[in-house]
């Protein structure tokens, strides 16, 4: 996980390849290792521990267009336990047309996790495409449905 001096997440994942990190999180300039773990590895731990709402209010910072933006903010607000369609997250993103846009908006989420874009499926209720890989999704949603 990347942060910001504030603390704020900017690219995670499921990898220890921080230059792949910052590539992916379009993140300048130097990483410097913390000795606080800080807000965000507080809550990844109580979410692990089964506090699934704990990543909820952590700060997120990535760069995008005004609709990437914006669909990343209504993806916060898909609850753990609850997963949408592609078509239901482009409706709530305000662009019921624009499935495509959506599903481009889970695909370009560096924040993995606190941007939970593991919480969109198919219309089929099948997996999709996630960067991590279909086996972490598929954990993530039965971990949060449990």
């Amino acid at each position: 996980m990347l942060t910001d001096a504030d603390g704020a997440v900017l690219a995670s994942g499921w990898t220890t390849d921080v230059p792949g990190l910052m590539t992916l999180g379009r993140v300048v300039g130097a990483v410097e290792h913390r000795d606080d773990p800080g807000v965000p590895l507080k809550a990844l731990l109580s979410y692990l521990d089964g506090d699934l709402t704990a990543i909820d209010e952590v700060p997120v910072r990535q760069r995008g267009g005004q609709f990437i933006t914006h669909a990343w903010e209504v993806l916060r607000q898909v609850p753990a336990g609850g997963p949408v369609t592609y078509t239901e997250f482009a409706d709530r993103a305000g662009r019921p047309a624009a499935v495509r846009a959506a599903a481009m908006a889970c695909a370009t989420n560096a924040a993995a996790l606190f941007v939970p874009c593991h919480r969109v499926l198919r219309l089929d209720g099948t997996l999709g495409g996630f960067r991590w890989g279909l086996p972490v999704k598929r954990w993530l949603l039965d971990f949060e449905a449990a």
